[in-house]
């Protein structure tokens, strides 16, 4: 048994994804699990379609377990998305590799770039190039070129690659000793809105998806296109981040300076500039437009709203993920979890009434969840109900 993990969203699952588990199969994995952000995903925004609408297509398209990644790692940083997620492998007690994607499938060039960004003089160096006004990204390239060269500079900054350190950071202060398995991205680039043949990237798709063109449907496994259809069909997708801007700006307009500079990732007296950004702003994307400067890129105010609006604080990841939950397997994931109730480190959680056996961190973050799913059935096309993050059962194949 060679038990492969993944950390992913599936925003949507596409010919990529299944590209990637055929590859790790290919490598001789005979199981695969995937951690997978839930209904709010690490751009700052809602899913296109629900959590276990991408678990039931990633099921059916080669994975053989889904577990959740928390709200507040799906949401936060690179780095504590990456930690959270490996936390959770790790806690299974039974995951020997862990594999991603990247555009530099060489594991030594990304070691190495793991140990330069590490490095107390890189940091030391970072400091001084962010005084220039330019993001955290640049300033921890810029130092990394200037003390360790182009080749590894030039790995860092490619996006893919930027997760796959922070991976490996992650395993470091984990203590995992997962194998790895880089696996070359092919095919479109991350986040580019043009198709490569077969493949196109998420943020292609979701743009297809969002505005009704079918064929982004070329691009998907028949598994995750009738997913698609089926919650179309009855009013659930796609969900948009912009149905819910008036509830979003209706909850950002009623906090005071200091429960802004309460949200994580603020710094820099940066909570005042958000305030008075919503005092005018009357749309989301004003609102990111106002905020976003040199310094503070679109995607990292799209992260602090989205805490805002969801109530997450620095504090609620700091600490280890506390629970994995699953969101659905077929029979070898049975087997996964076989194994995993004798060797798990965590509470694996199967339905919502376990939840009352958790830890106060373990019910705080259930509770998160549930408020965020809450505040998710406003996006979808047809409003949804509270309390379906209770009712909503396992996928099982």
């Amino acid at each position: 048994m060679k038990t492969v993990g993944l950390v992913a969203e599936y925003n949507p699952f596409h010919n990529g994804h299944e590209y990637m588990i055929s590859k790790c199969r290919e490598e001789g994995a005979t199981h695969v699990v995937a951690v997978m952000s839930g209904n709010f995903v690490q751009r700052g925004s809602v899913a296109i379609m629900d959590k276990r609408a991408r678990a039931k297509a990633a099921l059916q398209s080669g994975v053989d377990l889904v577990v959740e990644l928390p709200v507040p790692w799906a949401v936060s940083t690179a780095e504590l998305f990456a930690k959270g997620g490996l936390s959770i492998l790790q806690g299974l007690g039974c995951v020997d590799t862990l594999a991603f994607g990247c555009e530099t499938a060489d594991k030594e060039m990304l070691f190495l770039a793991a140990d330069a960004v590490c490095d107390i003089k890189v940091h030391e160096k970072i400091g001084e190039e962010l005084q220039g006004g330019i993001t955290y990204a640049a300033a921890r390239e810029n130092a990394v070129r200037s003390l360790y060269g182009d080749e590894i500079a030039d790995a860092i900054s490619k996006p893919n690659n930027i997760l796959a350190v922070e991976y490996l950071k992650a395993m470091r202060s984990l203590g995992s000793n997962f194998d790895i398995m880089p696996i070359k991205r092919i095919g479109a680039e991350h986040d580019s809105l043009k198709e490569n043949g077969e493949f196109s990237s998420a943020s292609a798709l979701r743009a297809m998806l969002e505005r009704g063109d079918e064929k982004a449907f070329l691009y998907m496994p028949e598994s995750s296109v009738s997913e698609f259809k089926r919650l179309q069909s009855v009013g659930r997708a796609p969900v948009l981040i912009d149905d819910s801007e008036r509830a979003i700006l209706s909850r950002l307009r009623m906090l005071s300076v200091e429960e802004i500079k309460e949200a994580p990732d603020i710094s820099e007296g940066l909570e005042n500039r958000i305030y008075n950004a919503i005092l005018t702003a009357t749309s989301l994307e004003e609102l990111y437009s106002i905020v976003k400067t040199k310094r503070y890129t679109h995607s990292r105010i799209r992260r602090i709203i989205t805490s805002l609006y969801l109530g997450i604080s620095p504090s609620d990841a700091l600490e280890k993920v506390p629970y994995i939950r699953v969101l659905g397997f077929n029979e070898r994931g049975r087997e996964i979890l076989k194994v995993a109730k004798e060797k798990s480190s965590m509470p694996v959680i199967m339905k919502s009434s376990q939840t009352y056996e958790l830890s106060a961190y373990g019910k705080h973050i259930f509770d998160l969840e549930c408020k965020a799913t809450n505040l998710y059935n406003l996006s979808t096309p047809r409003i949804l109900p509270c309390g379906t993050e209770l009712k909503d059962e396992v996928v099982m194949l």
